[in-house]
């Protein structure tokens, strides 16, 4: 195949290859450009893999993977291919559009996106006493602790993920300290990428629900290690609606890269 062009776009830290695939070059079906992509060693290196494509219905559709070819909601990534779809002249500054979990709006300020997410039901919020694991898109396990900034995300993540509970479908896993009523500091452990990054837009909605449950307030605002998000959603009836996640996502460089 020909060399491709992408674009190299981040979200809090949470890096994503970018392709314009309206015109079908790239086989959405096939995982191992994902895997070749994101490679850090032997390709552009990223986070994930996002392809923009068309929809009848709506005014784009997005395709997430994550570097292992996998694929999943991705709450940065969608606010990055918002901004890209603005980019390419497919939008202005509202949108709706089509991702992995289903239909999302969007708004742009600047660099200031923010994302619709899927109301989560409370079947799909479970609380046990030294953690939650919550579904936003994709599974998250939350731990609350403290000096987060002394754990060793990685290890200890994998060590939760590869648990004989997870090792098959997998999970991310999020370590959360509380600041205050309305703040707190997120570390996520991500499968697929089966590391820490900079920041999870899933995890940290995730994160969010947990903190109100345990008595938090909505919104929420959230430091990561790539920089800060807001999370704001009503909590009814234990069943968290109207989400929005909130935060900048910016382009770095374009390029182009042979298949």
């Amino acid at each position: 195949m020909a060399s491709i062009e992408f674009y190299k776009y981040q979200g809090t830290g949470n890096d994503f290859v970018v392709v314009d695939n309206r015109s079908q070059r790239l086989y959405r079906n096939d995982k191992t450009i994902a895997q070749k992509l994101c490679d850090r060693k032997f390709g552009v290196g990223s986070d994930g893999l996002i392809l923009i494509e068309n929809h009848d219905e709506h005014d784009f559709e997005m395709i997430f993977f994550n570097p292992d070819g996998s694929q999943s909601m991705c709450g940065n990534g969608s606010r990055c291919a918002v901004k890209f779809a603005q980019f390419l002249g497919i939008i202005g500054n509202q949108t709706t559009f089509l991702s992995t979990d289903g239909v999302h709006e969007a708004s742009i300020d600047g660099d200031i996106v923010r994302l619709s997410m899927q109301d989560v039901a409370q079947s799909k919020i479970n609380s046990f006493p030294e953690h939650f694991t919550i579904n936003t898109g994709s599974p998250h396990y939350v731990i609350f602790a403290s000096n987060i900034n002394d754990k060793n995300v990685k290890e200890e993540g994998a060590s939760i993920r590869y648990s004989e509970e997870f090792a098959k479908e997998g999970i991310n896993v999020n370590f959360v300290e509380k600041q205050s009523k309305d703040q707190i500091s997120v570390r996520t452990y991500e499968r697929g990428v089966e590391n820490e990054t900079l920041s999870c837009g899933t995890g940290v909605t995730a994160c969010a629900i947990a903190h109100v449950l345990h008595g938090g307030i909505s919104p929420v605002k959230i430091e990561t290690l790539g920089g800060q998000l807001s999370v704001d959603f009503e909590l009814i009836d234990g069943n968290a609606k109207n989400i929005w996640l909130t935060g900048p996502a910016k382009n770095v460089f374009k390029g182009e890269i042979e298949l």
